[in-house]
């Protein structure tokens, strides 16, 4: 790496550094409802959201020379580096007047997470990993009733969602849950009562009501 880029680098550590953001990661199979208790969780509880696929696609879009690269790298069917999108996640906790994020959809495997370990270990840690999990026939059901007629979520489709999620993400959250980092929420309940499962996580303890 050349000069300018670690020193690049090294600013935007130091930044991160100071001003010692709390983050969650959100984990989740698709149609586990991560997207709508995170809206609630921004609403209730002062949280920005970052997804991940939102920061590259508004990079490609943005025009810059590294969204171009981005965009051909998609194009070629190749993977986006991790650090590609981490230094995306750390431009944008930079940027937002805000120190609590919840960052959805990362890391999605193993090599996210350990690329986002080396680069940010000592400016970011994660406060913990909140897991939506859900039976799969449930989220097959939430995506074929809520995307209907839509071919790209037929049910070949949806199934080979389900197993890049299992067998990328999964390991993730058991490297965290060795680490006692995992909050998990059982998702196949309705929504309420998803969030009222969430609403005890993110309550800090003094607030919550005393028990007789």
């Amino acid at each position: 790496m050349g000069s300018a880029a670690e020193a690049a680098t090294m600013s935007t550590h130091g930044s991160l550094a100071e001003k010692k953001p709390t983050v969650v990661f959100v984990l989740g199979g698709p149609g586990s409802g991560k997207g709508t208790q995170c809206a609630n969780i921004v609403e209730h509880f002062g949280y920005t959201h970052l997804s991940a696929g939102d920061l590259l696609r508004a990079e490609i879009k943005s025009g810059s020379e590294n969204g171009t690269m981005i965009q051909t790298m998609i194009k070629e069917g190749k993977i986006v580096p991790s650090e590609v999108t981490i230094k995306l996640l750390e431009k944008a906790i930079l940027g937002i007047d805000n120190d609590k994020f919840l960052i959805d959809g990362f890391p999605r495997n193993e090599e996210n997470r350990a690329a986002f370990e080396a680069v940010v270990r000592t400016k970011i840690e994660p406060e913990f990993v909140l897991f939506f999990d859900c039976p799969e026939e449930e989220m097959e059901r939430r995506l074929l009733s809520r995307n209907q007629g839509r071919e790209d979520d037929n049910i070949e489709t949806i199934r080979k969602r389900f197993k890049v999620f299992l067998d990328s993400s999964l390991p993730v959250v058991e490297y965290y849950a060795a680490k006692g980092k995992v909050k998990k929420i059982d998702a196949a309940k309705p929504v309420q009562e998803v969030f009222d499962a969430v609403k005890t996580i993110f309550t800090p303890k003094d607030d919550k009501p005393k028990t007789v």
